[in-house]
C-alpha cells in the first residue's frame, strides 16, 4: 500500500504542525477541527511558518503548499479517502477513542489509523476500532516542523506490514523514525522523562526548594527555560494528565501532588491562562537567577533518566542506541542517557538511585537490576559495537575520486552544515576510517550547499555544565585528531566558515576558499569562547595581532582578507572552484611521496610545541626513514629521467 492522501485530526499546536509537514513533503493533506475558528487558526499558523520557512530557503513555494492543504470541519469529508488518518486531539483517553470509533465507520477499509499520542498505551486506543491490526503510533515532537523524530509505536496487535509502512512515510516526509517495539506508557522519549518530572514534584511537595530555585539553578547551566517554567509554557494541564495517567498505568510513584490538582482546578495552566507557577500576565517571567541553590543537584535528573531507559531495555521496547538517538533528537539534546551513563559510571549511578529512592519513599527511583548487577557498562559497550559495525552516515558524505581523492562532505545543508553532536561522532568515525585506508593520498573537506560550516549547532540542548565541557573536549579530541591523520588534508571552503566550521578548516592542513567565502569566529558575540581549538590554532596561523582581532571582535572577513593574513593558503573563482580545488588535490597526491608527506606534517605540527633541539633531532630520524624507503629511490630515478614519479608509499 502506497500513502497519498493524509488526513490530520486537530489544528492546534501538533495537528497544523503535521499537516503542514505532509504537505510540504508533497502529499494532499485535509486538516479537520471540531470549530471553523480552530481550522481557520491552524491555516494562519501554517502560512506564517511557511513563510518563516521561506526566508530561510528551506521552502521555495508556500502557496504551492498551502494548496495541498484542505481545511474542514466535516469529519466525513476528512478521512473517506484519506491512506492514513494522523489524530492530534487533546490527550484525553475518552476524546481519542470517541474520535476513533467514529472514523472507523467513515475511513476506507485500508486505511490506516494513527495516533499522536504522546503517553497512552497504543493498544487501549486501538480497542475503539474493528482495525487493530492497521492502528499504530506515531508520536511527532513539538514543533513538528522543526523537530526530526517521530515514534513509531507498535500495538500488541499491529501487523509488521503496517509499521514497514509507517517507517516509509515517516522517511518520505524527512523525519526520522524510531520503531518502539514494546507498547508501553510514554514510549520512549518521554517515559525516560517521566522519573525526572516525579522528581521535580517530589522537590516542591517536600519543600526542598521553591520553583524559581530550580529554575534559576538549571538556567545556571546554559538552558534557556528551566522546568518549571517550562511546564508553564507547554501547559500545566498536559503534565498533569500525563503524571495521572503514568500513576494508574505504571506506579501510584507518579501521582500528581495536591499543589498540581489544585492549579489545574483552577485554571492556572501556565502561558495559557497567564498564570502557573509564574506569572505570565505581564509576558514572560523573570527568574531571579540569585536564587540558583545547592539544595539540588541537577545530575540527579539525569541519574533517574538513565535508570529509567535502562528499564526500557529489559523490558523489550528499543535498544540502547535507538534510545540514545530517539532522545537526542525528540529533545533536542547533545547526549542521550546511555552516553551521559559512561560518563557518570556504574558506581555512581547506583549509588545515588539508592539514596534517592529512599529518600523520597518511591520504587521507581530504585535501580534497574541490570544496573543492581552491575552490568550498565556491559551495556554500554555492546551498544558501542553495534556502532561501529558502521551504519551509513547520515550527517557527512564520503566520495572516493580518482587519484587517490577522498572527500569529506559536510552534509546538512538545510542547516548551513552547523556542527551537531551526530556530525561529531560521524567525523571522528571517518576520521579513523580514512586514516586505515591506503587508497587515499589526499583529503578535502568541503560543505554541503552554500556553506562549509557555520560552526556549532545552536539548538543542541546541553543540561549541565559537565556536558558541555565534554562536548568541548570532544570536539578538540576529533579535530585534534584530524590534525594529525599521516596523510594531506585540504579544507574547501565554500561559504561560511564560522566559529566550528573555521575551527574544522583550522585544523587541516590546507585552507582554499572560494572569493565569495565568509570566515569568522562569532563566539564572542554569543558570550562564547572559540571552544573547539581556535583561540590555539588561529594565533599560531596568523600572528597574536590577527588573533586577537579576530577572535575579540567576532569579525567575519572575506576570503581574499584570510588569504593577506595567513589564514587562507589559496582563493580560487567562485565558478571553477570545485574544479580547482580538485585539480590542486591530486597534483599534490600525484607529485609528493606519502611517506614524506606523512612525516612533514608530524614534524611541522610538533614544531612549535617542543624545543628546537628536540624538533632537530625528531627531523634527523624521521630523514633516516624516508632514506629507507622504495619512494625515495623511485623519486630520484624519476628525477634523473626527468619522468613524473609513481609513489606507492612503500
Amino acid at each position: 500500500m502506497e500513502i497519498k492522501k493524509v488526513a490530520v485530526l486537530g489544528a492546534g499546536d501538533m495537528g497544523h504542525g503535521i499537516a503542514e509537514v505532509c504537505a510540504i513533503a508533497g502529499y494532499e493533506v485535509t486538516m479537520r477541527d471540531i470549530k471553523q475558528e480552530f481550522v481557520d487558526r491552524g491555516m494562519e499558523r501554517i502560512k506564517q511558518s511557511l513563510l518563516k520557512l521561506q526566508e530561510k530557503g528551506r521552502v521555495q513555494n508556500p502557496e504551492l503548499v498551502l494548496s495541498r492543504i484542505k481545511p474542514t470541519v466535516d469529519l466525513g469529508e476528512a478521512v473517506r479517502n484519506a491512506d492514513i488518518i494522523i489524530e492530534a486531539v487533546p490527550e484525553v483517553f475518552e476524546i481519542k477513542t470517541q474520535v476513533f470509533a467514529e472514523c472507523d465507520k467513515l475511513a476506507k477499509p485500508e486505511c490506516i489509523f494513527a495516533s499522536n499520542t504522546s503517553t497512552i498505551r497504543i493498544t487501549e486506543l486501538a480497542k475503539a476500532t474493528k482495525r487493530e491490526d492497521r492502528f499504530v503510533g506515531l508520536h511527532f515532537f513539538n514543533p513538528p516542523v522543526l523537530m526530526q523524530l517521530v515514534e513509531v509505536i507498535r500495538g500488541e496487535k499491529t501487523s509488521d506490514e503496517t509499521v514497514n509502512i509507517c517507517v516509509d512515510f515517516v522517511k518520505k516526509i524527512g523525519k526520522v523514525p524510531v520503531v518502539v517495539k514494546k507498547d508501553v506508557p510514554g514510549f520512549i522519549v518521554n517515559r525516560v522523562q517521566a522519573p525526572a518530572g516525579a522528581l521535580l514534584m517530589a522537590i516542591i511537595e517536600r519543600g526542598i526548594a521553591t520553583p524559581e530555585e530550580v529554575d534559576a539553578t538549571v538556567r545556571r547551566m546554559g538552558l534557556p527555560m528551566g522546568p518549571f517554567e517550562l511546564m508553564d509554557f507547554t501547559g500545566i494541564d498536559i503534565f498533569y494528565h500525563a503524571n495521572k495517567y503514568y500513576a494508574k498505568a505504571i506506579s501510584p510513584d507518579y501521582e500528581p501532588p495536591k499543589i498540581l490538582e489544585e492549579m489545574v482546578k483552577s485554571k492556572n495552566l501556565g502561558k495559557k491562562t497567564g498564570k502557573g507557577w509564574y506569572d505570565w500576565s505581564a509576558g514572560r517571567p523573570q527568574i531571579d537567577m540569585s536564587k540558583a541553590t545547592d539544595k539540588i543537584n541537577p545530575l540527579d535528573f539525569s541519574i533517574v533518566e538513565i535508570n529509567e531507559a535502562v528499564k526500557l531495555v529489559e523490558m523489550g521496547v528499543a535498544e540502547p542506541e535507538e534510545i540514545d538517538l530517539a532522545v537526542k533528537l525528540g529533545l533536542n539534546r547533545p547526549f542521550g542517557p546511555f552516553e551521559i551513563a559512561k560518563s557518570i559510571g556504574q558506581e555512581q549511578i547506583l549509588k545515588r538511585l539508592n539514596e534517592l529512592a529512599q529518600q523520597f519513599g518511591k520504587k521507581i527511583f530504585e535501580p534497574a537490576e541490570t544496573i543492581k548487577a552491575g552490568k550498565l557498562m556491559q551495556l554500554i559497550e555492546k551498544k558501542e559495537k553495534k556502532e561501529e559495525k558502521g551504519e551509513e552516515f547520515k550527517t557527512i558524505k564520503i566520495e572516493k575520486l580518482e587519484g587517490g581523492i577522498t572527500k569529506l562532505v559536510l552534509n546538512r545543508p538545510d542547516r548551513l552544515n552547523t556542527i551537531n553532536p551526530e556530525m561529531l561522532e560521524e567525523l571522528d568515525k571517518a576520521i579513523t576510517m580514512l586514516w586505515n585506508d591506503n587508497e587515499t593520498r589526499v583529503i578535502v573537506i568541503t560543505g554541503a550547499g552554500r556553506a562549509f560550516s557555520a560552526g556549532a549547532d545552536l539548538t543542541t540542548l546541553i543540561t549541565h555544565p559537565f556536558d558541555f565541557l565534554e562536548h568541548n573536549r570532544k570536539g578538540e579530541r576529533i579535530f585534534r585528531r584530524l590534525s594529525e591523520i599521516p596523510k594531506p588534508v585540504i579544507a574547501a571552503i565554500n561559504g561560511y566558515a564560522l566559529g566550528g566550521g573555521l575551527e574544522i578548516a583550522m585544523s587541516c592542513d590546507i585552507r582554499v576558499a572560494k572569493k565569495s567565502a565568509i570566515i569568522g569566529l562569532p563566539e564572542v558575540t554569543l558570550g562564547l569562547i572559540p571552544g573547539w581549538s581556535g583561540t590555539q590554532r588561529l594565533v599560531k596561523l596568523v600572528g597574536i595581532s590577527r588573533a586577537m582581532q579576530l577572535a575579540l571582535t567576532g569579525e567575519r572577513i572575506s576570503a581574499e582578507v584570510a588569504e593577506k593574513y595567513g589564514l587562507i593558503n589559496k582563493v580560487f573563482d567562485d565558478e571553477k572552484f570545485d574544479e580547482e580545488v580538485i585539480k590542486y588535490a591530486r597534483d599534490i597526491a600525484e607529485r609528493c611521496a606519502p611517506i614524506s608527506m606523512a612525516l612533514i606534517k608530524r614534524l611541522v605540527n610538533k614544531g612549535g610545541e617542543v624545543p628546537m633541539d628536540i624538533g632537530l633531532e625528531w627531523e634527523c630520524t624521521a630523514a633516516g626513514i624516508c632514506f629507507s624507503t622504495e619512494d625515495l629511490r623511485k623519486g630520484i630515478s624519476a628525477f634523473l629521467r626527468k619522468e613524473k614519479p609513481k609513489f606507492k608509499g612503500r
